[in-house]
């Protein structure tokens, strides 16, 4: 534990550490710093403050309450990616767990890692962290948690997750709407019975796709709206496919334009699945700006929070900042459209190393990386930023973390080498997390046809689990049965 503002000086002080969050990211970082030879040589300690009365963070369950849920978990809630692709890379999930397993499967998992690696000692549960600040005086982290203790810590590992503050558009006309009580985001969704009318679903990712799916049922009539998407009307036209909404019209009417011209009314609910925002409550001025950087170059000398993306972030962890030590705080699993627990695990090696070697750090070299990333982002969102109906400062943030499918294992690959370890991503992975998709539809038909048992038996029993999930992996995608085409 860091120590207290009040405590006498230890004679054989340590290094403290400390991580914000018992979620994935939280749980895998703490089980790296333990790993660690500083830690087993008892110079490091290492303690983990969480908010909630258990571990799991998105994966622990939690009402749908008036105010921000403490989760976005919807009851139907399954991984979109393969489990052998998601697992910390010391701890694979159960033999025969379905690839894509259900939300109390994942958070078994995270309980069960929790459990073998002995990591419940070092959490502090029930503790929110409320203030974050730098002390230049004793050059540590003045860590505040609940009831004004004030801890001083060496190094801080972020790790408080970014799917919690929904993110909502500022569309015309929308907030007349929620005035009338008919907007509500997906971080509220949890029952897709409950939605009888006619439902509108803004966004295409994964939980857009679920809620559009999963109320088909039940609502009289389903529009999926995402950006760029031609019209086209199915089931007779209870399911409708539309592009994006640009302006909400008369909420009594329930009536909202297109980016096509056309209109829809009648519409008694709408359900945003357009995401969440990077919130760092217990982080200020003047650690953080909470506001969009000005445009690059310069790099800027301070740490923002656009809510979009964090920046500047050397290796997308450290501040590159003047006012406080680059290598005394890391920002963890920051990157969307990621295996997060495997990149949870080298990402904390290398804040590790940073740590004890802030020279390990070329500061020039990460500003000129910053600087090249931006300009490929802002010529690559420029052409369509009448599309997304955003500023290029705004587009460039909402894309800086938003990985491509080979750029988050060369990202790893680049830390695995900054680390000094010859492991670098297997070739399998690479290839079978592109397929995620149809791999998941490939299980889903199997799962419908009452066979994904039979597939399963077995599988992940033998002396080399990782390689027998890889190889089950290609053949439910080369012998496993397609979905039906969809009229």
């Amino acid at each position: 534990m860091g120590s207290s503002s009040s405590s006498h000086t230890d004679p054989t002080p340590k290094n403290a550490i400390c991580v914000i969050g018992a979620g994935p990211t939280g749980l895998g970082a703490l089980k790296i710093v333990k790993d660690s030879p500083d830690f087993k040589a008892g110079r490091w300690s290492v303690t983990v403050f969480e908010a909630r009365n258990s571990l799991g963070g998105v994966w622990n369950p939690a009402p749908a309450q008036a105010d921000v849920p403490l989760t976005a978990l919807y009851d139907s809630l399954t991984t979109n990616t393969a489990h052998p692709l998601m697992s910390y890379t010391s701890y694979p999930f159960p033999p025969e767990t379905p690839l894509y397993p259900p939300w109390p499967v994942v958070l078994t998992y995270l309980q069960n890692y929790a459990k073998a690696f002995a990591l419940l000692p070092h959490i502090r549960f029930n503790t929110p962290v409320t203030s974050l600040h730098w002390d230049a005086s004793i050059h540590k982290w003045a860590v505040a948690v609940q009831e004004e203790e004030i801890l001083q810590f060496d190094l801080v590992l972020v790790a408080n997750g970014h799917f919690r503050v929904p993110r909502i558009p500022a569309t015309k006309g929308l907030e007349a709407w929620r005035a009338h009580n008919k907007i509500t985001h997906s971080a509220w969704y949890r029952d897709p019975s409950v939605y009888t009318g006619k439902l509108l679903v803004i966004g295409g990712g994964y939980s857009g796709m679920d809620v559009a799916s999963e109320t088909r049922p039940y609502a009289n009539t389903v529009i999926h709206a995402i950006t760029g998407t031609k019209a086209e009307d199915q089931d007779g036209g209870k399911f409708k496919k539309r592009g994006r909404v640009v302006e909400y019209l008369d909420p009594k009417e329930g009536k909202v334009l297109f980016e096509d011209g056309t209109s829809e009314s009648g519409i008694n609910q709408v359900v945003l699945a357009t995401g969440y925002q990077f919130s760092f409550p217990f982080l200020s001025n003047p650690e953080v700006e909470p506001t969009l950087p000005p445009p690059v170059p310069p790099i800027p000398s301070v740490l923002y929070n656009s809510t979009y993306h964090v920046f500047p972030l050397a290796k997308h962890m450290f501040p590159l900042v003047s006012s406080y030590p680059p290598s005394s705080i890391a920002f963890l699993g920051l990157p969307l459209r990621v295996a997060p627990f495997p990149l949870t695990e080298i990402q904390t090696q290398a804040a590790l190393k940073v740590f004890t070697d802030p020279r390990s750090l070329d500061l020039p070299r990460e500003a000129d990386a910053l600087r090249a990333r931006y300009d490929a982002l802002l010529a690559s969102v420029t052409p369509k930023l009448q599309a997304l109906d955003q500023t290029a400062e705004v587009a460039v943030a909402d894309a800086w973390f938003r990985f491509g499918f080979t750029e988050q294992f060369d990202y790893r690959d680049e830390l695995y080498e900054f680390v000094g370890t010859t492991y670098r991503v297997p070739r399998w992975e690479r290839e079978l997390f592109e397929e995620k998709d149809q791999l998941r539809e490939r299980c889903r038909e199997l799962e419908r046809r009452g066979e994904a048992e039979a597939w399963l038996r077995g599988v992940g029993t033998g002396a080399n689990p990782v390689q027998e999930w890889a190889d089950f992996m290609y053949k439910v995608l080369i012998e496993g049965p397609a979905a039906p085409s969809k009229a």
